[in-house]
């Protein structure tokens, strides 16, 4: 049987991973649906110690994966049925003990007898692993999406819908963000957005492409019979006990309509702060940001670099019964109990404004705008935050300074921007060093000089050991699996509420939140290539800055005290 909350919380309480207080609280805001997730998320433990609670219940071992580089072929001496249907994972054999683990240990009668089928005469020793840990290690059962795509075209006659299923499967299972088919004189390639970075699948003959086009309108709610202007739709795809959330785009291209599939994992919106790449300062900067009842806090970057998600963990932090929190979006990202989201639709003309609007009205302490596009969305969102609403927003500027004047250049008063502002984070994402294939390498200080010219400014001595990724199965030999924030965040202090109301340029506002502590994009960056999240030359292609003149700003001594709230 699983485990229910109680019974967790009280073995949580017995091996003292929480405290009394922390129990109570979690016993008042969790469901019993997903207090694992709601007990990480909140950081009220790791993942290693829930993983030892759980096991302690299920009487069983516990097996960090991640501690462990599992050989493939071993893998497979499970039959990928039983190895898939109660996630279980071979570990090894020593004459007549075979060891293994598995996520589901509350299934450890029927997982015995299975395994018996496998290992005849053998005496099992069965662990638990986090489920997360070894779903990732089970896609090395996956065979190259080439093969499986020409198995279906030969054993079906009606493929369409199994084809979609099997490429949108292996996009969840690469952890693709995008999904593009593009048509192409000769072919339909496949592309694959991992990590920030399209990747080429493989190719598809031209003349399955109609039938997987008309299945994807169909399936998104898309007129079939429109062919030579944009359409965007949704739909909902079930992965096994998952749901992907999945929007749609379709364009008119000279070769045909081209489809792009935006996947929207929950996932995301589960992340907390620090999970995201923000540091103990900047976080606690930024959630004293949110404890003020009214004001705008800004995240600012291109698309795809990770706003909604940090204004998700955002939301997550500010729920309770006690405050109504409402969003208008485009689209709905993530769907958050207990939250009112509500969907832009010009159809209907429920546009970012009139939505807006409509929302002062409900009584809200805390809104949620999806993005500041123009001119009456601005206006409204800061009379919004003049009038006793704390409110989150996206906006699309290059930097945390330059948001400052193209809101201004929206037509918003300086006097007005000054008093609403509370904080401004932008963001990108750099990819992360797989952890699987991880491997420090020696950089002496002229190859460290040859990458960036400002070098010795981060690192002293003659060497210095940074890490990289070899490559391996786990990230399709990139040496990269998923991605980490870096971050710039100005608070909005005096000076700079003076220096808004003066109309000064974003130069001028950085080197003042620069000379109050703030950091660049690549400053924070080198803080995580020295942690071994992330490589120099991943850092530079995101980041690509003049180093020089991020130094040369800092002409003042860093007021700490400039950073804290008062």
């Amino acid at each position: 049987m699983k485990i229910k909350k109680n019974e967790l919380l009280a073995l949580l309480l017995k091996q003292k991973f929480l405290s009394e207080a922390d129990a109570k609280l979690i016993t008042e805001q969790a469901s019993e649906e997903n207090i694992a997730d709601y007990l990480l998320s909140e950081q009220f433990l790791t993942k290693d110690l829930l993983g030892q609670a759980l096991s302690e219940f299920y009487h069983v071992k516990y097996f960090d994966l991640n501690s462990t580089q599992i050989n493939p072929e071993n893998l497979l001496r499970i039959p990928e049925d039983i190895a898939l249907k109660f996630k279980v994972i071979f570990l090894s054999e020593v004459k007549q003990q075979v060891t293994l683990t598995t996520a589901h240990p509350d299934q450890l009668a029927e997982l015995k007898e299975a395994l018996l089928t496998v290992f005849p005469d053998k005496q099992l020793t069965i662990n638990y692993s986090v489920e997360e840990d070894i779903a990732s290690v089970l896609t090395n059962y996956r065979k190259p999406i080439g093969e499986r795509l020409k198995k279906i075209l030969e054993s079906k006659e009606r493929y369409t819908s199994e084809l979609i299923n099997e490429i949108l499967k292996e996009a969840i299972a690469q952890r693709a963000s995008d999904v593009h088919f593009e048509p192409l004189p000769d072919f339909i390639l496949l592309r694959f957005r991992i990590d920030g970075v399209l990747h080429e699948i493989l190719e598809l003959e031209k003349d399955l492409y109609e039938n997987i086009l008309n299945r994807i309108k169909i399936m998104a709610d898309i007129r079939i019979d429109q062919h030579f202007s944009p359409q965007d739709g949704a739909v909902r795809f079930l992965a096994g006990d998952q749901n992907v959330d999945l929007r749609v785009s379709i364009t008119p291209t000279i070769e045909g309509e081209k489809i792009v599939l935006r996947l929207l994992s929950d996932y995301a919106s589960k992340l907390s702060l620090e999970e995201l790449g923000f540091s103990k300062e900047l976080e606690e900067l930024i959630v004293k940001a949110t404890q003020k009842t009214t004001g705008m806090i800004l995240t600012t970057g291109p698309t795809g670099s990770g706003k909604t998600t940090t204004l998700y963990s955002l939301i997550k932090r500010l729920q309770n019964p006690r405050v109504n929190i409402t969003t208008i979006e485009d689209p709905v990202e993530y769907r958050m109990k207990g939250i009112n989201q509500i969907q832009v639709d010009q159809f209907n003309n429920v546009t970012f404004a009139r939505g807006l609007r409509s929302i002062v009205r409900q009584d809200p302490d805390i809104i949620l705008v999806g993005e500041i596009r123009d001119q009456e969305t601005a206006e409204i969102s800061i009379n919004a935050a003049l009038t006793g609403h704390l409110l989150l927003s996206t906006f699309h500027a290059n930097d945390a300074a330059s948001a400052i004047p193209r809101l201004m250049d929206m037509g918003i008063e300086p006097f007005l921007l000054a008093s609403t502002l509370n904080i401004i984070v932008a963001q990108r994402l750099v990819r992360k060093i797989c952890e699987h294939c991880r491997t420090s390498k020696e950089y002496s200080a002229a190859a460290l000089e040859k990458l960036f010219a400002d070098s010795q400014a981060f690192f002293s001595g003659e060497t210095v050991r940074l890490f990289e990724g070899k490559g391996c199965k786990f990230c399709n030999n990139t040496g990269f699996r998923g991605r980490i924030g870096i971050f710039e965040v100005i608070l909005i202090t005096e000076e700079i509420m003076d220096m808004i109301m003066a109309n000064q340029d974003a130069k001028d506002i950085w080197k003042m939140a620069v000379s109050q502590g703030s950091k660049s994009f690549f400053e924070d960056g080198m803080e995580k290539v020295k942690a071994g999240n992330t490589t120099i030359n991943e850092l530079i292609r995101v980041a690509p800055i003049s180093f020089a003149n991020e130094l040369k700003a800092r002409s003042t001594p860093i007021k700490k005290k400039s950073l804290k709230h008062e």
